[in-house]
């Protein structure tokens, strides 16, 4: 990964608008609407060099396979493989996905980015919800409520192996931020896990609790993947977001911390879920997608010169 960093930042990008018809269809338009809404302009002026976008697509005989949650493990393993190639060209990868069922594959890619044993994944990730549910717990029925109980092995191992995520995350190897709101029974799991967390009041007074949890990622881990759901911003930045929770972060706030993390140089890849993409005409989850994705442009530039 030392070779993120030379006069220019390398980035690729993956696109996944798979969501197994088990998500919010409303999303599906989210990466289209995140790159061609003045993405790469802002990439250039922050001078980024953009080497590839691709978008994990399935081919026309695996859209024939049976089974929902197949052909999702099949997509997933398409982006995992997007994901793989660009961090093992020492590029910067960032992943727009139309909701977080997209998780698994961005993790598989990290995994098996390593020249023989898979790597030590460590995942920091945003969200106003756990995303811990299984299928006996969750009261919503939706599969975007359970990438990290999927990427943990705690339920849907097919789909999981089928993404390309062949050994689940230790508990231990994730940080929960920004979470505000879960199920009864998935807060059972989560007492039960050794996931941490990062509270909304650490994210606002950019919390030494921020680095201590980078610290701790950083130690246990080979290489760090940062996920954002933007449901854990405040409302009044995602008008349109069907899981909308009050009492959340600013693109602002998020964004400086995003500057903090991605001065940690294991910190290989970003992903962003869940553009909003109806009821929201003056284009603010946009603006704060795009703020945010400043601030993590802006970390990588801070590494120091024995960091790159």
């Amino acid at each position: 990964m030392n070779s993120l960093i030379d006069h220019k930042i390398r980035v690729g990008i993956s696109k996944f608008t798979y969501d197994g018809n088990f998500g919010r269809k409303e999303f599906d338009a989210g990466p289209d609407i995140m790159e061609m809404g003045g993405f790469y302009n802002i990439l250039e002026n922050l001078g980024v060099t953009v080497t590839e976008t691709k978008t994990a697509f399935l081919t026309n005989e695996e859209e024939k396979q049976y089974g929902t949650i197949n052909r999702l493990g099949l997509a997933s393993h398409h982006l995992a493989d997007i994901v793989s190639n660009q961090i093992k060209r020492g590029e910067f990868s960032i992943g727009l996905l139309s909701n977080c069922v997209g998780l698994t594959g961005m993790l598989a890619g990290l995994q098996l980015a390593g020249k023989g044993q898979p790597l030590r994944v460590g995942l920091l990730y945003f969200d106003a919800h756990a995303d811990m549910n299984t299928p006996e717990t969750t009261l919503s029925m939706m599969m975007g409520g359970m990438p990290i109980a999927v990427s943990c092995g705690l339920c849907l191992n097919r789909l999981r192996k089928q993404s390309g995520l062949e050994i689940p995350l230790p508990t231990r190897y994730v940080t929960l931020a920004g979470a505000r709101d879960t199920d009864p029974l998935e807060q059972e799991i989560m007492d039960r896990s050794d996931i941490e967390q990062i509270t909304v009041e650490d994210i606002k007074k950019l919390s030494p609790a921020i680095e201590t949890q980078m610290l701790r990622l950083f130690r246990l881990t080979d290489i760090i993947y940062v996920h954002i759901d933007t449901d854990v911003l405040n409302p009044q930045e995602v008008p349109g977001h069907n899981t909308q929770v009050q009492k959340g972060v600013t693109s602002d706030e998020l964004s400086k911390v995003l500057e903090l993390v991605f001065k940690y140089p294991k910190t290989a890849a970003f992903g962003v879920a869940s553009l909003p993409t109806t009821g929201d005409p003056e284009g603010l989850a946009i603006k704060a997608v795009y703020n945010m994705i400043e601030g993590v442009i802006n970390g990588l530039k801070s590494r120091s010169n024995d960091l790159r």
